[in-house]
C-alpha cells in the first residue's frame, strides 16, 4: 500500500507568519503608543497638578495657631489673658489598644480625675475619631517628665504646648466678658458661611458669648504656617518657609474693673443688674447682672453636673439680665412722661392736679389708685416727680395719647435696641440685647387682635401695663436726661491696640440723638430729680451725706397684679413675688459724669434697695474711694426744702412707702 505524501505550501506559511508577525507588531506599537500617550499625558498634560500632589507628599503644611489678644479695662487691669500650659491630647484612631485602656494606663503616670473623664466623653461624642481630644490640661513638670519617660507606649498620645484663656476676675466680668469654647459643627458652618474657616485651620476654640464673641475677629488674629519637608514615615526632615501668625489685637474698654468689682458686690444677695455710663461719650463704666457664673466652667467643656446646675436654677445665672432682662419701667418713666408733657403742651409746669389718691376713668368705670393711700394733695409738674404721684401721670397720659407719649419716648431710646458692641456681630450690629416693649394700638392689634383702651394707656403713664424696658435701655435715657437730650450710644470697646488697617474699626462714636429740649423743661426736670435724693423725695437714703447732688427717681414694677380696692402688702407674697425696684441716677447732678440705671429683683422699693447701690457707685467714681456701709436714715412727715417755692409742702414717705 502506498503511502500518502502532504504536500506543504511554504509560500502560504510564510504569509501566515507575516500576517501575524504584523499583527503583533501593530498590537504592541497600539500599547506603546497608549504608554507613550499616557505618558506626555501624566509628565506634559497634568505635570503641575501632580507635582503638587507630590510636593505635598514630600511638604507638610502645619498652622501656627495665633496668641489671643488680651482684654483690659480702661485703667489697664486684665480682663482677659492667656497663659501657657502643657495637655495631654488623644488621636482615637491611632491607638494600638482600646481608648478606655489606654486612659487607665495613662492614669498610673498622670492624674486623671472623674471631670476630665466626663469632659473627655463629651468631647468624643461630639468629635470624629482622626481629631486630637483634650484628656488633661495643666499637667505638672513632674507629670511631664513621666509621661515622656513611657511615651513611647502610647502611640495616638501626646503632649502639647498651649495657650489657655484666663479670666481674672472670674463671675465679676462674666456677662460682659464671656467665655471662650471648643469649636463646634455651628460654628464651622458659621465660619464658613463668613468665608473665614481657612484663618482657623489649628484652632480648637472661638468667642462664644460676650465681647469674646463680639471681637472675635480681632481677638483671634491671623493663623500663620510651616512648610516642613517630611520622609515617607512623616517625620520632619527640615523646615522650609515659615509665615508667622499675627497676634490678636488687644481691646481697652471703658469699664472700670474696680467700680464694677463695687457695683458687684453692693447687691449682696439682690438679683438683678446695674449699668453705668458716661453720659458725655456713651462710654460703659460698670455692667453688672447678677447671679453670675464661673465663666472657666465653659472652656473645655462644661460637665453635665455643672451645666444641670446653671441651666435648671431658679436664679437663671446665665441670663443676662442688664442687656436682654425686660421688665416693666415703673415710676422710672416719670421724668420722661413730664418732658412729654411739656413736648407737647398738655401741661405747664405751674398746672396743678388734685390727687386724692384716686384716678377714675369714666370709660371704663374703674379707679386707678395712686402709690399713697389718700393721694398727694395739689401736685405740680415738679412735686409730682418728687413724690411720684401716680395720679398726676395717669391723667397726663390720657391728655398725651398713646401715639404720642411713643413717639416722644422713642427718641430716648425706649422700644428699641440700644446698639451696644456685645452678641454675636451681624449686618445690622450686634444682637445681643432685647428690645423691650413700648405698646402702641397698632401693636396691640397685631399681638392680640384687640383694640386699644384708655385703661392701657392709663398704665402706660406711670410704666406698668405693656411697657418693657431693659436696664441698658433705662440706663442709656437716664444719660441722654443728663447729657440735656444729647445721647450717644452705648459702647464698651474705646480703643483697639495692635489691629491690623483691616480688622481694625474707627472707634469713632459721635451724638446720636439729639432731641432739642427746652432748657427751661429740662432744668426743671432735673431740679425736681434732685429733690428725689433730698429730704421729702423718695430716695433720700440714696445722698444722705454725699458731697455731691445726685438727681434721680424710683421705681416699682410690678410682678404679680392687685385687685381693684386691694393694698399692695409684701409680707403677704412669696419673695419671687414681690415687687421689682429700680432706681435711676446721675451725677454730680450739674455737670454729670456717670448715670446708672439699677434693678434689683422683688427688692421692693427703689429708694430703699437700689439707691443704696449707687450710692456706693457714686461715691467711688466721684471720690475715688470705696465708702462704709449706708445706714438708711428715720425719715419723718416733713416740709421739703428742695422743693421749689410754687410747690405745696411735701410729706415725705415711710421707707415702706417708697416707691
Amino acid at each position: 500500500m502506498r503511502r500518502q505524501v502532504e504536500i506543504k505550501d511554504h509560500q502560504r506559511e510564510i504569509y501566515y507568519f507575516r500576517l501575524r508577525l504584523a499583527i503583533g507588531i501593530g498590537f504592541a506599537l497600539i500599547l506603546l503608543f497608549i504608554l507613550l500617550g499616557r505618558f506626555v499625558y501624566l509628565q506634559v498634560v497634568r505635570h503641575d497638578y501632580y507635582q503638587t500632589l507630590a510636593e505635598k507628599n514630600r511638604i507638610s503644611i502645619v498652622p501656627i495657631v495665633p496668641g489671643r489678644g488680651l482684654i483690659l479695662d480702661r485703667n489697664g487691669e486684665i480682663l482677659a489673658r492667656n497663659y501657657s500650659g502643657n495637655t495631654l491630647e488623644i488621636t482615637p484612631n491611632k491607638l494600638n489598644d482600646s481608648l478606655e485602656a489606654t486612659i487607665e494606663a495613662l492614669a498610673k503616670l498622670v492624674a486623671i480625675t472623674p471631670k476630665d473623664r466626663k469632659r473627655f466623653k463629651k468631647l468624643l461624642a461630639e468629635s470624629r475619631d482622626f481629631e486630637t481630644l483634650l484628656l488633661r490640661n495643666n499637667l505638672s513638670e513632674d507629670e511631664v517628665a513621666r509621661f515622656a519617660a513611657h511615651q513611647y507606649r502610647f502611640p495616638g498620645v501626646e503632649l502639647r504646648a498651649r495657650l489657655f484663656r484666663d479670666y481674672p476676675y472670674g463671675d465679676k466680668t462674666a456677662h460682659l466678658i464671656g467665655y471662650i469654647g471648643r469649636i463646634n459643627q455651628s460654628d464651622i458652618d458659621q465660619l464658613d458661611e463668613d468665608d473665614v474657616a481657612g484663618n482657623y485651620r489649628g484652632s480648637d476654640y472661638i468667642g462664644k458669648t460676650g465681647l469674646e464673641q463680639s471681637y472675635e475677629a480681632i481677638l483671634h488674629g491671623k493663623t500663620g504656617v510651616e512648610e516642613v519637608e517630611v520622609d515617607a514615615a512623616g517625620r520632619a526632615v527640615r523646615m522650609l518657609k515659615r509665615t508667622p501668625p499675627v497676634s490678636g489685637s488687644t481691646l481697652i474698654l471703658s469699664i472700670d474693673a474696680k467700680l464694677q468689682m463695687i457695683a458687684d458686690e453692693a447687691f449682696g444677695d439682690y438679683r438683678g443688674a446695674l449699668v453705668a455710663i458716661d453720659p458725655r461719650n456713651g462710654e460703659v463704666l460698670a455692667f453688672v447682672s447678677k447671679p453670675t457664673y464661673d465663666p472657666s466652667l465653659f472652656i473645655d467643656g462644661i460637665d453635665t453636673e455643672n451645666w444641670d446646675a446653671l441651666n435648671n436654677s431658679p436664679d437663671t445665672p446665665l441670663n443676662n439680665r442688664a442687656l436682654r432682662g425686660q421688665y416693666p419701667p415703673g415710676s422710672t418713666i416719670k421724668p420722661f412722661m413730664a418732658l412729654a408733657g411739656l413736648h407737647y403742651k398738655a401741661r405747664s409746669p405751674d398746672f396743678k392736679v388734685q390727687d386724692n389718691g384716686v384716678f377714675n376713668l369714666p370709660s371704663k368705670n374703674h379707679d386707678y389708685r395712686d402709690w399713697k393711700e389718700g393721694g398727694h394733695g395739689s401736685v405740680d409738674m415738679f412735686k409730682s416727680i418728687v413724690v411720684s404721684c401716680d395720679v398726676y401721670y395717669y391723667g397726663l397720659a390720657m391728655e398725651l395719647g398713646m401715639e404720642r407719649i411713643a413717639s416722644y419716648l422713642t427718641g430716648f431710646g425706649f422700644g428699641k435696641k440700644t446698639g451696644v458692641d456685645l452678641g454675636r456681630r451681624t449686618e445690622d450690629g450686634f444682637d445681643g440685647e432685647s428690645s423691650g416693649l413700648l405698646p402702641t394700638p397698632g401693636w396691640k392689634m397685631r399681638r392680640y387682635k384687640q383694640r386699644w383702651y384708655g385703661g392701657d394707656t392709663v398704665t402706660v403713664g406711670i410704666g406698668q401695663g405693656y411697657s418693657l424696658v431693659t436696664p441698658m435701655q433705662l440706663a442709656v435715657a437716664t444719660a441722654t436726661l443728663a447729657n440735656n437730650g444729647i445721647g450717644y450710644q452705648p459702647h464698651f470697646v474705646r480703643e483697639i491696640r495692635g489691629a491690623t488697617p483691616k480688622t481694625n474699626p474707627v472707634l469713632n462714636y459721635p451724638p446720636n440723638v439729639d432731641l432739642h429740649i427746652d432748657p427751661t423743661y429740662i432744668d426743671l426736670v432735673k431740679r425736681a430729680m434732685v429733690a428725689v435724693t433730698q429730704p421729702g423725695g423718695t430716695a433720700v437714703a440714696a445722698s444722705a451725706g454725699a458731697p455731691y447732688q445726685i438727681a434721680g427717681k424710683t421705681g416699682t414694677a410690678q410682678v404679680v397684679g392687685v385687685k381693684q380696692g386691694e393694698k399692695y402688702n409684701a409680707s403677704a407674697l412669696s419673695e419671687r413675688h414681690r415687687d421689682h425696684a429700680w432706681f435711676i441716677a446721675f451725677a454730680p447732678a450739674d455737670q454729670p459724669k456717670i448715670a446708672v440705671a439699677i434693678l434689683a429683683e422683688n427688692g421692693g422699693h427703689g429708694g430703699g434697695t437700689a439707691g443704696p447701690i449707687a450710692r456706693k457707685v457714686f461715691d467711688y467714681y466721684l471720690l475715688g474711694k470705696k465708702p462704709a456701709p449706708i445706714v438708711l436714715p428715720v425719715v419723718r412727715a416733713a416740709a421739703s426744702s428742695a422743693v421749689s417755692a410754687a410747690s405745696a409742702p411735701i410729706d415725705a414717705p415711710t421707707e415702706e412707702e417708697y416707691d
